[in-house]
């Protein structure tokens, strides 16, 4: 039963700049990501169980680590960088994700599984397709020890929408007309339009609920510094700026108690530091695993490397249409040029499944099998054809033209990535410049258009948010956030807000094969391989999840003693 004067209370979507004006930030390529190789099933129903990279190097894909045997005092995890914020509007990026998802809930949760499952929200209900009802867990506490309410969810989730906030997630309300609270525990979002995709980043930060008054009373502060006031199984702890973050259990938590009293994050930007922490055992574990390092942790003897699924491709980027990249034959040439598997062997220490699709297999694992197969016929071809492309490069005639591709040492994945599309570029008569700029400027290629200017392309890897192959595709729709190239075809948007629409999963798979195609044939990412999550686990804890989870799961909570 609700209040009738619920509805009054309410969070209007408010007129939004258009996206080109919104700061935004998206996938970041990783730094000496985890990439390795998995074969890449036509019909799989879940994550493959093997994979095999392009030397014969092969390994198993592991749906979890063995459970916890017992509670832990504590665990120690290497992160690659440190969070600028953990406020949950702007967690669109590993470090900020992989802390979060322990001390922010959302109202629903992605399991290890990739599965949709309840969350903050113990039942959601779509009674109309232009409304979404979330009725919440009763009894449930935030870390400052007050309960939450509706009115917290309809505020945390208005903090998306506000585009004073630039939020990160901001693309995931545009068809969010209103948010009210309709009882004491209840939630009504009503949708300008069908949204296929709304309830499904209800599991990802766009979804997190923090208390209202909390962060109402850290203002500009919230997120880094204090209390997140979240009602997550751990509560932030000791910040310390440059170094480490600290979680501890709260044990006022809903659900199932954290095994570990405290999970520490240490900040070690240097792959090389990284791997010699985990294998020192300053470290207990870590995800993002330098590919370089793989054998040495195998055969450190001191711990666990494990492989999961990942709902990963790395690309490269097309940035600039204005110059010889607007040409597709250009763009199509380069792809044809490329020595996938030479990148694979090099670039991703031999593990790696090269690939001409821009979304992962996986991502198609709910579809019918007819439209998993009209999404992957006759796309961008993985075998370097020299000939033909320098036939494109000379019908365009873009023979000596000059491309500049962004570069940085953050990891091989991105160094060895752009130095392959340089040898690409001169094997069919471009001239392929590399322009080497800082981590912290490669990850402002993802957020400011002036950080672009004068780069043509970049190595880009992309983690999907959602098991849905339309978190990916909709990136090329006039406006999106990366869509970098400022790529604009009425008829791919038309196909994008059918797919969004679309209440019937087998429809809108119909129509995300058809974008599939399209942006096979565009070009404006050119697809290279495809990888899973990679962790290393010493031998004193386990418990971690070996899928990509970890992003959204709670996955610190399960972490625990190994013996």
């Amino acid at each position: 039963m609700t209040d009738p004067q619920d509805g009054a209370r309410a969070h209007r979507a408010p007129h939004r700049r258009p996206a080109a004006h919104r700061p935004t930030v998206r996938r970041l390529a990783l730094p000496a990501a985890a990439l390795a190789a998995f074969t890449l099933v036509a019909a799989c129903a879940g994550p493959p169980k093997s994979g095999g990279g392009a030397d014969g190097t092969g390994f198993t894909l592991s749906a979890d680590t063995p459970a916890a045997k017992g509670p832990i005092d504590s665990f120690t995890w290497a992160l690659y960088a440190e969070p600028p914020t953990l406020d949950y509007i702007s967690a669109f990026d590993y470090p900020q994700n992989t802390i979060l998802s322990n001390v922010c809930e959302s109202l629903m949760r992605w399991t290890p599984q990739l599965t949709l499952a309840p969350g903050l929200a113990e039942k959601a209900t779509n009674p109309d397709p232009t409304t979404w009802v979330y009725d919440l867990r009763p009894g449930v506490h935030f870390h400052d020890g007050t309960v939450m309410t509706a009115d917290d969810v309809v505020y945390s989730l208005g903090r998306q929408m506000n585009p004073d906030n630039a939020a990160a997630w901001a693309q995931q309300f545009q068809n969010v007309s209103t948010i009210t609270r309709t009882g004491p525990l209840q939630v009504t979002v009503k949708l300008t339009q069908p949204d296929s995709q709304f309830n499904q980043y209800m599991a990802t930060a766009a979804g997190a609920v923090a208390s209202q008054a909390g962060v109402e009373a850290a203002g500009k502060d919230y997120g880094t510094s204090g209390s997140l006031d979240c009602t997550g199984p751990f509560e932030l702890g000791a910040w310390n700026k440059g170094q480490s973050i600290e979680l501890r259990r709260f044990d006022g938590y809903w659900g199932t108690k954290a095994k570990s009293a405290k999970a520490e994050f240490r900040f070690l930007t240097d792959p090389s530091a990284r791997v010699n922490a985990m294998i020192s055992g300053e470290a207990d574990g870590g995800y993002l695993i330098p590919t370089e390092s793989y054998d040495r942790l195998r055969n450190s003897g001191v711990g666990t490397l494990s492989f999961g699924e990942g709902l990963s491709t790395v690309n490269v980027n097309v940035t600039n249409m204005q110059g010889v990249l607007g040409d597709v034959r250009v763009r199509q040439a380069l792809s044809l040029a490329l020595d996938r598997s030479g990148f694979v062997k090099a670039g991703l220490g031999g593990a790696g499944s090269v690939t001409g699709s821009l979304t992962t297999r996986a991502a198609w694992a709910g579809a019918p099998e007819d439209a998993r197969r009209s999404a992957f016929e006759g796309l961008t071809p993985t075998t370097p054809d020299l000939d033909r492309a320098k036939a494109l490069i000379k019908e365009a005639g873009a023979t000596g033209k000059t491309i500049t591709v962004a570069t940085s040492p953050i990891g091989q994945d991105v160094s060895l990535l752009a130095t392959a599309v340089q040898a690409a570029g001169a094997s069919i008569g471009l001239d392929v410049q590399l322009k080497t700029i800082a981590p912290n400027a490669f990850t402002s290629l993802f957020t400011s258009a002036e950080a672009r200017q004068g780069i043509d392309m970049f190595p880009e890897t992309y983690y999907d948010s959602i098991t849905d192959p339309l978190d990916l595709l909709a990136n090329f729709k006039t406006g999106a956030y990366q869509n970098f190239a400022s790529y604009s075809d009425p008829a791919y948007d038309d196909l994008v807000k059918q797919a969004t629409n679309a209440s019937d999963p087998a429809q809108r798979y119909a129509i995300e094969a058809r974008l599939q195609q399209t942006a096979s044939r565009q070009l404006l990412w050119i697809p290279v391989a495809e990888w899973p999550t990679a962790v290393f686990l010493n031998k004193r804890i386990t418990g971690a999840p070996t899928t990509i989870s970890y992003m959204y799961y709670p996955w610190a909570a399960d972490v625990g003693a190994a013996r």
